[in-house]
């Protein structure tokens, strides 16, 4: 088992139970327990689990369904889907992961014509149809949770594309790259990242310094990042330093009106 599997393993059992021991996750991913003493020290490190005496207790975020996290800092993604949307120029060929800012940035697609790969069911059934938009579908595993295709057979499909600019959200990004919460959906993106010419992360400033369960790829692997206003002056330094582009989405102010209704 490989290491971020065996990671998301053990989240699983704790994440289930509530409370797990040392003894009963080390048998349920059949490793030794100083294995797992090790990977609940990461897990805790990012914030998923507290240790306690003998075991481990679940403090973590669940891998939520994507009608519940599109509510989540919702008019900084509509911001960031916009600006990121407004990039697209007419007769490309991109490339949208799985997630709620991108399918924000599908909607403000419409109108444009392009060619959209997307393993994206909502994505897909948004722009079925769009008549000025050649909609390319990767299929393969459906993971019930958020709607993408997964697996062997996607990653079948993706090594058989070439786009010119790729749009992906993520689960968090640090210094040490992109993360995102589950290794199966990393495996894909990671066929995503190898399609494209261009790699835009699309993302809420919240997300900025906080990692996942799973390591996606350096900073390096990407060239633009679009962000909301709220980003730091040290995570603008960052990307500066490493030689990523960043587009600023403002996000526009409610009226009185809006914000009682």
């Amino acid at each position: 088992m490989l290491l971020d599997q065996r990671r998301e393993s053990v989240l699983q059992i704790i994440e289930n139970k509530g409370f797990a021991s040392l003894q009963q996750i080390a048998e349920y991913v059949e490793v030794s327990e100083s294995t797992v003493r090790r990977d609940l020290e990461y897990l805790e490190k990012i914030g998923q689990i507290r240790r306690t005496r003998g075991g481990a207790a679940y403090v973590g975020e669940s891998i939520v369904t994507l009608d519940e996290r599109f509510h989540r800092a919702l008019p900084e993604k509509q911001a960031v889907a916009k600006a990121a949307a407004d990039l697209v120029q007419p007769g490309e060929a991109i490339l949208l992961d799985g997630g709620t800012t991108t399918l924000e940035v599908a909607r403000h697609l419409a109108g444009k014509s392009l060619q959209v790969v997307t393993n994206s069911l909502p994505i897909a059934n948004l722009l079925a149809n769009q008549p000025q938009i050649e909609l390319i579908f990767i299929g393969g595993y459906l993971y019930p949770k958020t709607g993408v295709a997964l697996g062997p057979l996607a990653l079948a499909a993706l090594a058989q594309i070439h786009v010119r600019r790729l749009f992906m959200s993520v689960g968090g990004i640090t210094h040490s790259g992109l993360f995102n919460s589950n290794s199966l959906l990393v495996e894909t993106e990671r066929s995503m990242l190898a399609a494209a010419e261009e790699v835009v992360v699309v993302t809420d400033s919240g997300k900025l310094g906080h990692s996942a369960l799973a390591h996606l790829g350096p900073l390096s692997c990407v060239h633009r990042v679009v962000v909301d206003a709220a980003i730091s002056p040290e995570w603008r330094h960052v990307f500066a330093q490493a030689g990523i582009l960043l587009t600023i989405a403002e996000v526009e102010a409610q009226s009185p009106a809006a914000c009682r209704s």
